[in-house]
């Protein structure tokens, strides 16, 4: 067979239904233009945006925007040229280090340049064939990708049932007999926030049994860093454990709007292991000089400024407290993350006319998760509030979501879908 002939015919389990419903830009690879904030443009409308990575609003704020552009002029895009190891390291992104480092309460870090393949080749660099990981099961799929990697065969990693500290015992028992056997170690690993469900991992109870089982705790925190905790440290401050992790990753890509992460630890010992085996930054170029001072603003901004999680959280709390209040369920988030979940009858084409008629009549847009990711006959529409939506933003979608719960009640979007999108 001819190797594109397969992969024309199948474009995987993401993909298919895509093409099924000829829905590219649509549902999935949807372009959004205009400024950056909760109004956008879709499809040649203005709608009322929830799902921008973009918590403290900082993506389109008028000094950070400064800043980068102060710094793309003062060191163009190119600077510095090279991986860190070879020609790339420079003083400003050791500094930065430092300054992350000390933020979220640990004493060095290393700079990544992507979250995802960071994630991954976190995991990748620490584990060795001894080694069993342990993990939470509805973890992200940087995490899975990263145990996939593990180079030990199938046995020397579990996943214990979600936030289960009972099966999280049950499975480190299991693994602590397989690392003994095997002369290896136990890394366990969770999030800090879930990104799809809002839940806070059980981050306390894990840090407990630290003191009946030998094993490393691994968070990430892409969701919790700049929310979370009293400063914005996180979820491990948020639930008194930041000092049980020892391993802390966290992306730049959610409240600070921007590109890179890195990971921290109490070790300068396991951060100097990682500058030199994980494969995905000592080959790679270093992160652009904009990108580090860019980033190094918007962290003091994070410090400095307290009323951008002030205002996320306002914005938090109307809407999860609006959506219950009109009886949806929201699962039981505990974050900024806000699931609603909604029962349908009528599959694929009910949600697809759902869709439509919420972004196209109704102008608000956010994202739509359905099966496999959660059970069938369910939908998930995934809120993310911003510090720079407003109460007035809140009242309207929560208005949009009681006529879109009433019209699924009544099976309207089991209609014709011409119907449907002329607003029937």
């Amino acid at each position: 067979m001819d190797i594109f002939e397969k992969l024309r015919d199948n474009w995987g389990p993401i993909g298919t239904p895509a093409k099924m419903l000829n829905s590219h830009h649509y549902f999935s690879f949807p372009m959004l233009e205009g400024e950056l904030g909760p109004r956008m443009r879709f499809m040649g409308r203005e709608v009322l945006n929830w799902s921008l990575n973009n918590y403290l609003g900082l993506a389109n704020h008028p000094a950070v925007r400064q800043a980068d552009t102060d710094a793309t002029e003062r060191w163009g895009l190119a600077y510095p040229m090279g991986a860190r190891m070879m020609s790339g390291n420079s003083v400003l992104h050791e500094t930065f280090e430092k300054e992350l480092a000390e933020f979220v309460g640990k004493k060095d870090a290393f700079l990544l340049n992507y979250g995802y393949q960071g994630v991954v080749s976190i995991i990748e660099s620490v584990c060795d064939h001894r080694d069993v990981i342990v993990y939470d099961a509805e973890s992200h799929a940087c995490i899975i990708d990263g145990v996939r990697l593990h180079k030990a065969k199938m046995g020397q990693y579990y996943k214990f049932n979600h936030n289960d500290m009972e099966s999280l015992e049950k499975n480190l028992k299991r693994a602590t007999r397989h690392a003994t056997a095997k002369g290896g170690g136990v890394l366990v690993i969770s999030e800090g926030v879930f990104g799809m469900s809002g839940k806070v991992g059980n981050l306390k109870a894990i840090a407990e049994l630290k003191q009946k089982y030998k094993f490393r705790l691994f968070v990430d925190d892409a969701h919790g860093f700049g929310t979370m905790g009293a400063t914005g440290a996180g979820a491990g401050e948020a639930t008194g454990a930041q000092d049980a992790i020892d391993l802390y990753f966290a992306t730049f890509a959610k409240s600070m709007a921007a590109i890179g992460g890195f990971v921290a630890s109490d070790d300068p010992d396991i951060i100097m292991y990682l500058k030199y085996n994980m494969r995905s930054q000592t080959y790679a170029k270093a992160l652009p000089m904009p990108y580090v001072e860019g980033c190094r603003f918007r962290l003091k901004m994070i410090k400095e400024n307290p009323e951008l999680r002030e205002n996320l959280w306002k914005i938090v709390e109307a809407m999860q407290s609006g959506l219950r209040q009109r009886g949806f369920n929201i699962g039981e988030t505990e974050s900024q993350v806000t699931p609603v979940f909604l029962h349908s009858e009528g599959g694929i084409p009910e949600v697809t006319r759902m869709v439509r008629d919420l972004r196209e009549n109704m102008g608000v847009f956010c994202s739509i998760v359905v099966y496999p990711v959660v059970p069938k006959g369910q939908i998930m529409l995934r809120i993310i509030p911003t510090a720079v939506h407003t109460l007035e933003d809140v009242e309207y979608t929560l208005d949009a979501f009681t006529t879109l719960a009433e019209k699924l009640k009544n099976r309207v979007y089991q209609q014709d879908e011409a119907n449907v999108v002329a607003g029937a």
